[in-house]
């Protein structure tokens, strides 16, 4: 059973939609028996603009795969990546472990016209941590650095962190956004846990691309 400490959560309470649209969502497959990934359900605001990233390689890049994801404010590093899909029942698959980092293949790339998201385990149902643990510590202007198969390394600067009851998630925002800029979601779940021993909530990071470089 998860503990009654739980994972750090956003400052501010679970945002709660007025009103809901249909749209995919992140919730564990119907016969997955491992941790519970986040769930979700709709609504949509505008995303603030940003300046260009500061890029040796454009302002939106090429479609590339990542290798790994670093969030230096939460010590969070990972290399082991899954491709999540919409599946029959119009949820999102999950990773299959607590310790993968899903991507939402349907999306962009990290880096690409719009907001990849990528989502991951807060932990498992028999309480061991996953890779998003400590996803709800994340703060405004924190970084998180990706890097991809063609040898480039990107910064996204977070913009926001909040928390959304699973049954009020704001698809739209999270998985369409605003097309102008090459944007970053990270999803887990949080807040309290129920009788069933699943969390009310899902945890969700935003971010823009704010510089790309290539490496050796």
């Amino acid at each position: 059973m998860r503990g009654h400490d739980g994972p750090p959560q956003p400052a501010a309470a679970p945002t709660v939609s007025a009103s809901a649209e249909a749209g995919p969502s992140v919730t564990p497959s119907p016969d997955a028996t491992t941790p519970s990934g986040g769930s979700t359900t709709p609504k949509a605001t505008k995303a603030t603009k940003a300046p260009a990233p500061k890029s040796d390689l454009g302002q939106f890049l090429e479609a590339s795969a990542p290798t790994s994801i670093e969030i230096p404010a939460i010590d969070l590093r990972s290399t082991t990546f899954v491709p999540l899909s919409v599946q029959s029942n119009g949820t999102i698959s999950v990773p299959g472990t607590v310790d993968e980092v899903g991507l939402y293949r349907d999306g962009p790339t990290p880096g690409q016209l719009g907001p990849s998201v990528l989502a991951a385990h807060v932990d498992s149902p028999s309480g061991r941590k996953g890779i998003f643990y400590k996803l709800g510590a994340v703060k405004v202007g924190d970084q998180v650095r990706i890097t991809r198969a063609d040898k480039s390394t990107l910064t996204f600067t977070v913009d926001k962190v909040s928390a959304y009851r699973k049954t009020e998630f704001p698809t739209d925002l999270v998985y369409k956004g605003d097309y102008k800029r090459a944007e970053i979601r990270l999803v887990t779940c949080g807040g309290p846990v129920d009788s069933a021993n699943e969390y009310r909530d899902n945890v969700v990071v935003f971010g823009h691309l704010t510089s790309a470089r290539t490496t050796a």
